[in-house]
């Protein structure tokens, strides 16, 4: 089953993966904090996984980001 992330997920994700915090996050894309853990938990729930490593292991493994 493909899971599809929104336009603004697969932005958070990215900038997760590059090492950013939350609050980097929030700055670069001008929203707040509560917002980008807003979008990282709904991340969490729709690809089953349970901590922020899972959130990119899971991303590698379908192509949305490259190692």
């Amino acid at each position: 089953m493909a899971m599809v992330l929104t336009k603004r997920e697969q932005e958070i994700l990215e900038l997760i993966a590059n090492e950013l915090t939350s609050g980097q996050i929030a700055n670069y894309l001008n929203i707040s904090i509560p917002t980008v853990e807003s979008h990282r938990r709904n991340m969490f729930k729709k690809l089953q996984v349970q901590s922020v490593v899972g959130l990119v292991i899971e991303a590698l493994k379908q192509g949305w980001i490259k190692s």
